[in-house]
């Protein structure tokens, strides 16, 4: 169906995923996503220059609706161990509802990040830059140790790939996941917090 106006990225991106979850990643074709929106296989190819920047952007988009709402946690105002556990929260729900509710789809997109290395080391970077906000706000509050947030933010995302990590995926059936996550989110947090009341203590005599 010829879409209404001038065709847009976000219509071919869309039609691109529909492609993909009805072909899969080895048949679907920019031939496909070009009958889907009734236009020639040339005006998808006006707004993406090849197969493979199609695959890729798709990629792109597919990670950006994951980091999304993970921005409006870190953004919030609530205390920094609050928000850093509602954070990891959300990046492991979307990833493993993701996985759950249209397998076929998740095991296409998995194909789809091996080819992309370049969104996908984007999307890790971005992950960690959240990360590093909260961090940075809690050493700012008070709420939290940290001589370096950039690299604390990091290591908190490498400390809990099991649970969000797609390569990790077959281990998220494991009943027992969810308690295993918080034994390292306890972990996490008392090394976080370590010596909070001296780093305050220290603080305050600086300033007096």
């Amino acid at each position: 169906m010829t879409p209404d106006g001038p065709l847009t990225s976000e219509q071919i991106l869309a039609a691109a995923e529909d492609a993909l979850r009805r072909f899969g990643p080895a048949k679907a074709t920019v031939v496909d996503v070009a009958r889907a929106l009734g236009v020639s296989h040339g005006s998808v190819y006006r707004h993406f220059p090849s197969k493979s920047a199609l695959r890729g952007a798709v990629t792109a988009e597919w990670l950006a609706r994951i980091a999304g709402p993970l921005d409006v946690v870190a953004d919030t105002e609530t205390p920094a161990p609050e928000r850093l556990h509602t954070w990891l929260r959300a990046l492991i729900d979307a990833k493993r509802s993701r996985a759950a509710e249209d397998p076929e789809l998740f095991e296409t997109y998995m194909i789809l990040v091996e080819e992309s290395s370049a969104a996908v080391q984007e999307h890790v970077e971005h992950l960690a830059a959240s990360l590093t906000k909260i961090v940075a706000d809690g050493v700012q509050r008070g709420e939290l140790v940290a001589d370096d947030p950039a690299a604390t933010g990091r290591a908190i995302l490498d400390a809990t790939a099991r649970f969000h990590n797609p390569t990790h995926r077959q281990e998220w059936s494991d009943p027992q996941i969810d308690d295993q996550f918080e034994a390292v989110w306890s972990l996490l947090l008392k090394g976080l917090t370590k010596g909070l009341k001296k780093h305050a203590k220290a603080a305050r005599a600086a300033a007096s």
